[in-house]
């Protein structure tokens, strides 16, 4: 193929592609016979028209277009021959030079190569299993808010711990008047949150909207403030109370276990709790190997030491999107996107050392398994195998859908793979004690 290849360092490389006039001479004479016996010139008969003429009309266009598409042909036969691991495209070195009148021709292209590294998935220090359990603080508290939630609504005149409140937000100079429904824990400032114990209907509490809420973004929702106006607001605001409710906790009898769970399911208020365990329990699994997951990427991340072509990246980023980037831009692209970019190299390493795979099965089993959770969900809990099979066929025929799913089998393999190979240290948590590890609160 008469290919060069120059290493530039061990990230970068220049290719130099020669196209000579047998490579394309057949196929621009090809192009512009078919030209000439269509075109429509005036003062000539369609298929007389000379060929000099169409030579210089079409000729030059005509070149570029041939000479471009043996170009690519080359290129990626030569890539893939030659099993080059590349990032981004090639891009190709402008010269100012260039003379199209000669006969043959030498293109130059920069690579940016991929980097070679280990990655070694025996971590120093072990990485934590976290293993989340239901305990009874949170059975006992899921219990009581099931009681009122099944409870009875009933209007009181004079606020206490617990109520829920019927309220108007006023701050005429800031445009808000809005009436909606509050519980008083939803106040992250408890200090606000007491000016309203003793207080009766019609009563107004003035309260300040700065750390009111945990998200200032729930200004929007309980105060109608505009998206702007939200972060960093601080005002005085008027609440005036319109109704006051507290809710008399529904009876722990066989009626509400038949509510919650289908006639004859529980009896006792020990099975609910069981119940309730259980099906938490499960939930929290998923929650802990998505922490597990998201440990091991950091600590991949960080132990796995390599070099990427960056100049090269940041010169393919100004020119891969549809608009041109400045060189200020792609920079600021380029580094967003680096530790992902890292961490695709890691997981390609990874995936190909261990030979992780998907087979069209693989898709077919975990997409099944999908749709039966989302089907028993909506109480379809024996759908027909010819059911689903139906449904799986239908899902998978869209091709952003399977690379979806897709994206989920491999991230299952990937988690099953790290705790296997992984160095881990198991530890049983509460739910509570699990937040606090994982967002530090």
């Amino acid at each position: 193929m008469n290919i060069t290849r120059t290493n530039v360092d061990a990230l970068n490389a220049v290719l130099t592609v020669p196209v000579t006039k047998a490579d394309y001479a057949d196929k621009v004479q090809k192009v512009l016979t078919d030209y000439r016996k269509n075109a429509a010139i005036p003062g000539f008969r369609k298929g007389t028209v000379p060929m000099s003429l169409i030579q210089k009309q079409y000729g030059k266009a005509v070149l570029l277009e041939e000479v471009n598409k043996i170009l690519q042909e080359k290129l990626n036969s030569y890539l893939v021959e030659e099993k080059l691991d590349i990032l981004g495209n090639p891009l190709p070195k402008v010269t100012q030079d260039f003379d199209w009148e000669t006969e043959n021709y030498n293109f130059d292209f920069e690579l940016g190569l991929a980097p070679q590294f280990t990655v070694d998935l025996a971590a120093k220090n072990a990485i934590t299993s976290y293993t989340i359990i239901a305990d009874d603080k949170m059975l006992n508290d899921q219990i009581e808010r099931i009681q009122k939630q099944y409870g009875k609504l009933i209007s009181k005149e004079t606020v206490e711990e617990g109520d829920d409140l019927n309220v108007t937000f006023i701050n005429e100079a800031n445009g808000i008047n809005n009436t909606t429904s509050i519980s008083l824990d939803v106040f992250k400032d408890k200090k606000a949150a007491k000016k309203f114990i003793g207080k009766k209907v019609g009563d107004v509490v003035s309260i300040g909207t700065k750390g009111l809420f945990d998200d200032d973004h729930k200004l929007m929702d309980y105060m109608k403030v505009d998206h702007d106006l939200v972060h960093g607001l601080d005002v005085a605001i008027d609440v005036k109370i319109e109704g006051i409710t507290t809710s008399e906790k529904a009876e722990l009898n066989q009626e509400l276990f038949d509510k919650l769970f289908g006639e004859g399911v529980v009896t006792s208020v020990e099975e609910v709790k069981a119940k309730i365990k259980e099906d938490a329990e499960k939930q929290f699994v998923q929650q802990a190997d998505q922490k597990f997951l998201n440990d091991v990427t950091e600590f991949l991340l960080e132990s796995t030491k390599f070099d990427l072509p960056s100049e090269f990246l940041i010169k393919w980023l100004q020119n891969s999107g549809e608009n041109p980037l400045s060189e200020e831009q792609a920079r600021e692209e380029f580094a967003k996107s680096e530790k992902g970019l890292r961490y695709q190299l890691i997981e390609g390493k990874i995936m190909t050392e261990n030979q992780l795979q998907i087979t069209f099965e693989d898709l077919k089993a975990f997409t099944s398994e999908l749709i039966k959770k989302q089907m028993a969900q909506f109480g379809q809990m024996n759908p027909t195998q010819e059911d689903i099979d139906g449904i799986v066929a239908r899902v998978l025929s869209n091709q952003d859908e399977a690379r979806r799913l897709s994206e989920q089998v491999m991230s299952e393999k990937m988690l099953q793979l790290f705790k296997e190979k992984v160095k881990t240290k198991s530890k049983e948590v509460s739910y509570e004690q699990f937040v606090k590890e994982m967002y530090g609160e």
